[in-house]
């Protein structure tokens, strides 16, 4: 296997408190001996379990960013035992551009592991993630959030595996994190996720989605300091009490909690997010664009549940997800 080429511009092993780069190597139009240089901040004291925490996985999803760069910035090393390995630009092409994927190659991190040495700048950086990072940790916290298309119920989650005692541990974490919402989640599209290869090393992780619409609100953003806190609580490597409320906690058994639209048009929403809904209600309509006098397409829920994700946007197209229902863990 080929080295890859990023290297970290701060020491990973030495105690204190290091803030620095993952420096990519990236030869380009207005910058020919230029570098991907992404946000690092490695924090470390004496023995102890290790946290890899990420934000931007997607880079228009924010809540992560913010709970990150204020854990960097605040943290000192006398205050953890293990270390904290901070990354709040996870794809950071696409974080500076505040997309989904990557401006430079259009990749979708979630999708991209585990990556290669000599691949596109997303690749290489899965590769780094797989190879590098990923074995030194204990646990990993990767938040997400809808970004531009999508809205959730602020929830973490954490996935069923065949790793019964991995996912046992993956759900205590999730219940630590301490949400509104949890969500043992089935992923429909799990090929190449960094979820996926943080699973398969029997590592620990919990994820999020944490609200939506391009942006954050000061609710998304204190759900997700909380979170992180309790969840390093948890671990051993932060010291204190979690500070813990009622969650809701839900599961997603199979693929009748999801509704993907089959047609464009102009999308209505019928029911708010953490409504409660029966099978055959009625959750969203899509009109035509392009003609008035045109009755919309229907989507009807096909279970019963809670409504914990919509589409955002206005308008919708033929394969976008339309909703998402939970159903309770109970």
């Amino acid at each position: 296997m080929k080295q890859n080429p990023i290297s970290p511009t701060i020491p990973l092993n030495r105690d204190g408190v290091h803030h620095g780069f993952l420096k990519l190597p990236y030869s380009r139009d207005d910058s020919a001996w230029g570098s991907v240089m992404i946000p690092l901040t490695v924090i470390r004291n004496g023995e102890g379990p290790t946290a890899l925490l990420t934000g931007a996985n997607h880079g228009d999803e924010f809540e992560g960013p913010i709970a990150l760069q204020e854990l960097a910035a605040t943290t000192k090393s006398e205050d953890i035992t293990g270390r904290l390995i901070i990354v709040p630009g996870f794809n950071y092409p696409a974080f500076r551009a505040g997309t989904r994927t990557s401006p430079i190659d259009r990749g979708n991190m979630n999708r991209a592991f585990p990556g290669r040495p000599d691949g596109t700048v997303t690749e290489k950086i899965a590769d780094y993630f797989q190879r590098t990072l990923l074995p030194m940790a204990d646990l990993a916290v990767d938040f997400h959030s809808g970004g531009k298309t999508l809205d959730f119920v602020p929830f973490a989650a954490a996935h069923i595996l065949e790793d019964k005692a991995t996912q046992e541990a993956c759900f205590a974490a999730m219940k630590a994190f301490n949400a509104p919402y949890s969500v043992e989640l089935l992923e429909i599209d799990s090929a190449g996720m960094y979820d996926t290869a943080v699973e398969e090393m029997g590592k620990v992780l919990v994820t999020t989605e944490l609200g939506g619409g391009g942006s954050s609100t000061a609710r998304s953003n204190a759900i997700a300091k909380k979170g992180l806190r309790n969840v390093l609580i948890h671990a051993g490597i932060l010291q204190g009490e979690m500070q813990l409320e009622e969650t809701v906690s839900l599961t997603m058994p199979d693929d009748d909690c999801y509704l993907f639209s089959e047609g464009d048009g102009l999308f209505e929403i019928m029911a708010d997010l953490g409504q409660p809904v029966a099978r055959g209600d009625l959750l969203a309509r899509i009109w035509p664009l392009d003609r008035t006098g045109q009755p919309p397409m229907e989507y009807r829920a096909r279970r019963d549940g809670l409504l914990i994700s919509r589409h955002f946007p206005g308008l919708i197209k033929s394969g976008d997800c339309v909703a998402v229902i939970g159903v309770s863990a109970a």
